[in-house]
């Protein structure tokens, strides 16, 4: 199939014929002085938008880094880096935000057309590095990732070639596969190789332009009719973990660019949240039959996905963890996990956790509570200031469904200014129970952000963490684990929950659904979309 070459390879190709008859008869080599750079502009936004939680995400928690702060996200593009010196690079917008609720339009229409403006700023490009989560959702707006690719492509034209990285919890919609031209996700939950595979995405989109091979010539493309929570399919286990190993080592055939399996993020009630297959190429068959392969092994395993840790009741898991021997002894709090979408100020555990005798004195076992947001008992802290008494309310400012605010009377143990997410943070003792309270929501996923605030967690006898299944830090330093079904805005009972957009049939929600065509779709190059 016959496919446009980059402006870069074109240019290259004139170039080195110019440069080529200009030299003498015994002196051919095109010197690396002579070479034309590749011109790359780098833009993106990433976050996890849950449509079952009140909360609304604003411009602010994108925490924007523009022009060139936008290499501190990747340490392979540091200024000695190889790959910096491969391109001349035009870095625009990246947003980050912690995952949350749907996005306003307000703030998404701020942030893509300021990236828009960037972008129009130094054209033309040879090439474009995308980098999105692909969870986002945007009132009033499907399909924000597929959007803002469009977009894009409205400014840089078609011949540009975007290569997208993305989380394996994302969405891939048919628009965002045919705007992009190279794209794969993370083959890691929890993802440990978050760096790795940005990486992997410049790496291939470089080694495109370098060559002149361009725009890959097969894109394949498979809707998997799965729906399941990162907490089911997580690779540190099976059946997650020789799924996603199954992936490398086809990538290694001759004819294939990459190959990426995205579970899909299932939070959100939009036709786009399902699993998807993708291989990029340019072999024809092979594409086809790695696509099709890996979406039939998907398939095949989904009775077998399973939460990655014991489940249960909060009581039930407090009981064991009273009970046990070993510490520290930790429970995901995971129907409000602020790292999988929730508003994270739910206070249900929380007041479950203070109304517990067992909790009510100083000489009870010791716990952490990670964490509330509280601005009115962070303010009353800074007035009386660290060892002495505090009362105020904390938490469900956001999401009051399942408890209101609840009041916290007990003895402030520390504040600390200056964190990027909490701007403040207090820790509050309320009989044996440390209660993190923050100025603005944060997840606490290090060692260092416990002790930090003077809290020593691996000598803690329980420690309360609002996530889902545990970071490498968190999961390292646990003796025991159990994660609670608690409520919230990403509760795991996917099927309580009520999806009216999704498509159907789709597993588990269809248990006995027939089994689904899983062919391999062909989507257009980008320049033919």
């Amino acid at each position: 199939m016959l496919r446009i070459k980059s402006c870069y390879s074109l240019m290259g190709l004139i170039g080195a014929l110019l440069i080529f008859s200009s030299c003498s008869n015994n002196s051919t080599e095109i010197k690396d002085e002579d070479r034309q750079l590749p011109r790359i502009a780098i833009a993106g936004l990433a976050i996890e938008s849950s449509t079952f939680s009140p909360a609304v995400s604003e411009k602010d928690a994108f925490h924007a880094r523009r022009g060139e702060e936008i290499f501190n996200y990747y340490p392979f593009m540091n200024q000695d880096s190889a790959n910096r010196t491969r391109a001349e690079w035009f870095p625009t917008l990246r947003g980050h935000a912690i995952p949350g609720g749907i996005v306003s339009r307000e703030a998404y229409e701020s942030l893509v057309g300021e990236t828009l403006d960037r972008l129009k700023e130094n054209l033309p490009y040879d090439g474009l590095f995308f980098d999105i989560h692909g969870a986002m959702s945007v009132i009033g707006l499907d399909d924000p990732e597929g959007d803002f690719i469009e977009r894009i492509r409205s400014v840089i034209g078609k011949e540009t070639l975007i290569s997208t990285s993305m989380d394996l919890h994302g969405n891939v919609s048919w628009r965002l596969a045919g705007n992009t031209d190279l794209i794969t996700c993370y083959r890691m939950a929890p993802h440990e190789d978050a760096l790795e595979s940005k990486k992997r995405a410049v790496d291939n989109l470089l080694e495109r332009l370098e060559s002149g091979k361009g725009k890959p010539a097969y894109k394949a493309y498979v809707p998997v009719p799965i729906l399941l929570p990162g907490e089911k399919t997580s690779t540190r286990v099976e059946p997650g973990k020789s799924l996603y190993a199954e992936i490398n080592p086809v990538t290694k055939q001759e004819g294939i660019i990459d190959a990426a399996i995205w579970v899909g993020y299932a939070w959100a009630d939009e036709p786009r949240n399902h699993a998807v297959v993708m291989v990029t190429g340019d072999s024809k068959d092979l594409v086809k039959q790695i696509a099709e392969k890996l979406a039939n092994s998907f398939w095949e395993k989904r009775n077998d996905f399973d939460f990655i840790a014991p489940t249960a009741s909060l009581k039930e898991s407090l009981d064991m963890a009273i009970d046990s021997q070993e510490k520290p002894f930790m429970i995901s709090d995971m129907g409000d996990n602020p790292t999988a979408g929730g508003a994270g100020d739910v206070t249900w555990t929380l007041k479950e956790i203070l109304d517990r005798p067992e909790f009510k004195s100083d000489s009870g076992p010791s716990l952490i509570y990670a964490s509330i947001p509280g601005p009115e008992l962070v303010e009353a802290a800074m007035k009386v200031g660290v060892g002495c008494k505090v009362s105020a309310k904390a938490g469900a400012a956001v999401d009051d469904r399942f408890s209101p605010p609840i009041l916290l009377s007990g003895t402030v143990e520390a504040i600390e200014k200056g964190d990027k997410n909490a701007e403040i943070e207090v820790v509050v003792k309320v009989g044996s129970v440390n209660v993190i309270v923050t100025k603005k929501r944060k997840p606490y996923h290090r060692e260092s952000d416990f002790t930090n605030l003077g809290l020593m967690p691996r000598d803690t006898d329980i420690v309360v963490v609002k996530i889902g299944y545990l970071v490498p830090e968190l999961y390292d330093m646990r003796a025991d684990w159990i994660m609670a079904l608690t409520p919230g805005g990403v509760d795991q009972d996917l099927e309580r929950l009520e999806f009216k957009r999704i498509k159907r049939p789709m597993f588990p929600f269809d248990k006995d659904m027939d089994t689904p065509d899983l062919s391999a779709q062909l989507v257009p190059a980008s320049n033919e979309f």
